[in-house]
């Protein structure tokens, strides 16, 4: 895996820690437990975005519709791991308190846009 996405998930699993510890100590074990799942979907989805855009594909790598391509393909799978996994958390889980599950899942996000802005 490329170091820069190690890091990421890292980052990603720290905010999502301090989100769950956060609302568990504000609101209680489901609000951490709720927090936990809303960074988790959103680390499963830069998961599922790195294995499909970012694999390597040989000489083809370097072929810029190749790699355009690949990068959609892996926006496409992020959407759908982030969709699929929602629907599963909000129809599985009944003690669900969804402010901490939506600002846990943003504050991981923005991990991964500021990513973006890291220099190697």
């Amino acid at each position: 895996m490329h170091p820069q996405v190690r890091w990421l998930l890292r980052c990603q699993f720290g905010v999502t820690l301090a989100a769950a510890l956060a609302a568990g100590l504000a609101l209680g074990v489901d609000a951490a437990i709720s927090a936990g799942l809303g960074g988790g979907i959103a680390i499963a989805s830069a998961l599922a975005y790195a294995w499909r855009a970012l694999r390597p594909t040989g000489t083809a790598a370097a072929d810029a519709k190749k790699a355009f391509n690949a990068q959609l393909a892996g926006e496409g799978y992020k959407f759908a791991v982030t969709l699929l996994l929602f629907a599963l958390v909000f129809k599985s889980y009944a003690q669900l308190v969804a402010l901490p599950l939506f600002l846990a899942y943003v504050a991981t996000i923005v991990v991964y846009w500021m990513a973006l802005l890291r220099q190697r």
